[in-house]
C-alpha cells in the first residue's frame, strides 16, 4: 500500500518538542518529505531519528522566528528550493506564556500573547499559499485550541479564536482553487515538560492556582474527564493534511474529549 504521504513535501513549524515533534516523526513515517521549523536549534536533534529510511535526503531542519514575516517567507522558499514544491503546511507554533484572570495582564503581555499564537499561523499561510495555488493543491492544517471557551487565557483564546477565523476565511477563498484549510482545535494534551518553557519565569503562590484552575477547567469540561495524548492530537492532524480528507475544507475540528471549545 501507498503511504499516505508519499512523496508530499510538508512544512511544519514549532517543531522540535510536543505535538509538532511528533508530527514530523509520524510524516517521515508515512513517506513525506519534510521541512521541520522551529526558533530552537533542538530541532537539528530530528537527524538522529534511526528508523526512518534516507533520512539525511527526506528532512531539512531550520530555525526561524515564525512570528516574523521574513523568517516565514525564507522557510517556504527553502522548502521549494530543496523539494521543489510545498504539498502540506502544518502551522503548529503557539501557546500560552501566562495564565491568569484578564484583569492581571500587562498590555505588553497581551500583545505578546496575540504575536505568539497568531501570527505564526498568519504568516505562514500568507507565505505558502501563493505556492499552493501556483501547484493548484495543497493542504494547510492550523493547530488552535479548545481554549477559546476557558479561563485564565484570554489574549491566548482571543488569538486562537482568529486562527479559528483565519481557517474558514482562507478556505472560502482557496476551496476552488484546490487548496484546503482547516484546524485542530487541542484540548488538554499530556507531554513531556518542555525542555524550552514558554515563561521561564517561576511562577507566585497565585499562579500556581490560576494554572491550576486552567488544569481542574480542563479536566470537568472534557466529556471523557482526562487530558488527551500527543498521538490523539496527531492523529487528527494528519487526517485532516492527508488525501482521506480530500473533501473537508473550512473545518475546526475539536481534539477535547467531547469539549467543543
Amino acid at each position: 500500500m501507498t503511504p499516505r504521504f508519499d512523496k508530499q513535501v510538508a512544512v511544519v513549524t514549532g517543531a522540535a518538542q510536543g505535538i509538532g515533534r511528533r508530527v514530523v516523526e509520524r510524516l517521515l513515517g508515512e513517506g513525506a518529505l519534510v521541512v521541520a521549523v522551529d526558533r530552537s536549534a533542538l530541532v537539528e536533534e530530528l537527524h538522529a531519528l534511526t528508523d526512518v529510511p534516507d533520512l539525511s535526503q527526506r528532512l531539512l531542519t531550520l530555525t526561524g522566528d515564525m512570528e516574523q514575516q521574513p523568517d516565514c517567507a525564507r522557510v517556504m522558499a527553502e522548502a521549494v528550493r530543496r523539494f521543489g514544491r510545498l504539498d502540506v503546511l502544518v502551522n503548529n507554533v503557539g501557546g500560552t506564556i501566562w495564565a491568569k484572570p484578564f484583569e492581571h495582564y500587562q498590555p505588553h503581555e497581551i500583545e505578546a500573547e496575540v504575536r505568539r499564537s497568531l501570527f505564526p499561523t498568519l504568516w505562514c499561510c500568507h507565505a505558502a499559499l501563493p505556492i499552493m495555488l501556483e501547484q493548484g493543491q495543497g493542504a494547510i492544517v492550523n493547530v488552535s485550541s479548545i481554549a477559546t471557551r476557558a479561563i485564565n487565557r484570554v489574549p491566548y483564546g482571543a488569538a486562537k479564536g482568529g486562527v479559528n477565523a483565519l481557517t474558514a476565511c482562507l478556505a472560502f477563498e482557496t476551496g476552488e482553487r484546490g487548496v484546503r484549510v482547516n484546524a485542530i482545535a487541542t484540548g488538554g494534551t499530556e507531554a513531556p515538560p518542555r525542555r524550552i518553557p514558554r515563561n521561564a519565569a517561576e511562577q507566585s503562590e497565585a499562579e500556581k492556582a490560576w494554572y491550576q484552575q486552567i488544569v481542574d477547567q480542563t479536566v470537568q469540561s472534557s466529556l471523557m474527564k482526562r487530558y488527551g495524548t500527543i498521538d490523539e492530537q496527531v492523529g487528527a492532524i494528519l487526517f485532516l493534511a492527508s488525501p482521506e480528507a480530500s473533501y473537508i475544507t473550512g473545518v475546526t475540528l475539536p481534539v477535547g474529549g467531547g469539549d467543543l471549545g
